[in-house]
This record gives structure tokens, C-alpha cells and sequence, in this order.
């Protein structure tokens, strides 16, 4: 079971298998038609017709931008661990500091909007990858000084390959 945040209002959901298309959101039952198209899903449930495009997302801060019939919609997942966390009233934090940007799958770089010397904050946007024909926005953990950059615009890339290198 997991939380789902859209626009600010919490949905408890819990799948019935990995099929991901019956299970339970908020205690009631749901199923639907999922079917892939290239970089959309087209989902029906009760009736109705959905057409869902993912427009990013963020792995490392559980974050997923979904434009759902030309509506975007900005979604924040949580599982049990991170809410036995919360409930302890212990923070997560990056104790070590990270000292580079590794790719999290395979995929082509396609934008790298941060250059050598930059001093940058956690957050900021420090290269996108397509994958699946999704774009991955990855982002700083933590502030620091970007030391090199590996790869240029248009490189193919592996998963773990070392992307950018900080001081």
C-alpha cells in the first residue's frame, strides 16, 4: 500500500496484483482498462476515458508529472517505510557527500543546462535523460560545485555510468 499526493489531496492505494489494473484506492475497489501506447496509456474505469502521458519522473524525491487529458498533474508517492519515518520524527538526509551524477537507467542525454564551475543547489536541474521516451529531469541531491562534466548532449548512456563529477 502506498499514499498518492495529487494536488494536495492524499490517496491511499493498494494494488490486488502486479498487474496494476484491480485493487483498492481510499477502501473502494477499482479496476480498469490499461493500454500502452508508445509514451501514453489510455485507462478506462468506470466508464470513462483517460489518456495519460508521463511527463517526468523524479526517483529520488518519489515525484511523477502526469498531464491526464491535457490536464497536468503533479503526484508525490509515499510507502509505509516513509511513513513509520515521519511518525518517528526522523528526517531523511544525505549524510555523505555525493560526489557525482550516475545515470539511473539507460537512456540519451539531452539537455545539460549546468556547465563546469557552476555552484548549484540541491534541486537544481543538472541534465535530462530520455528513456522510454520519457524525459528525466535529474536533479542535485545537495548543493555543491559541478568539478566535470562526462558526457555531452546527444550521448547514449548506461545505467551507473558516471554522468558529472563535483568537487
Amino acid at each position: 500500500m502506498f499514499t498518492a499526493r495529487i494536488n494536495k489531496k492524499d490517496f491511499e492505494v493498494e494494488f490486488s496484483d502486479n498487474t496494476l489494473q484491480s485493487g483498492k484506492i481510499n477502501g473502494k475497489i477499482f479496476k480498469i482498462d490499461l493500454v500502452k501506447d508508445k509514451n501514453s496509456y489510455h485507462v478506462i474505469s468506470d466508464h470513462k476515458s483517460y489518456n495519460i502521458n508521463i511527463l517526468s519522473i523524479d526517483y529520488s524525491e518519489k515525484k511523477i508529472t502526469l498531464k491526464i487529458n491535457n490536464t497536468i498533474h503533479n503526484i508525490s508517492v509515499t510507502n509505509e517505510l516513509d511513513k513509520l519515518i515521519k511518525s518517528m520524527g526522523i528526517k531523511q538526509q544525505v549524510t555523505a557527500k555525493i560526489q557525482n551524477l550516475k545515470a539511473p537507467m539507460p537512456g540519451l542525454v539531452t539537455d545539460i543546462p549546468v556547465k563546469k564551475g557552476d555552484k548549484i543547489k540541491k534541486g537544481d536541474k543538472l541534465l535530462v535523460l530520455e528513456a522510454m521516451k520519457m524525459e528525466n529531469n535529474l536533479k542535485a541531491k545537495n548543493d555543491t560545485i559541478i568539478k566535470d562534466i562526462i558526457v555531452k548532449k546527444g550521448n547514449s548512456v548506461e545505467k551507473n555510468e558516471v554522468l558529472i563529477i563535483f568537487e
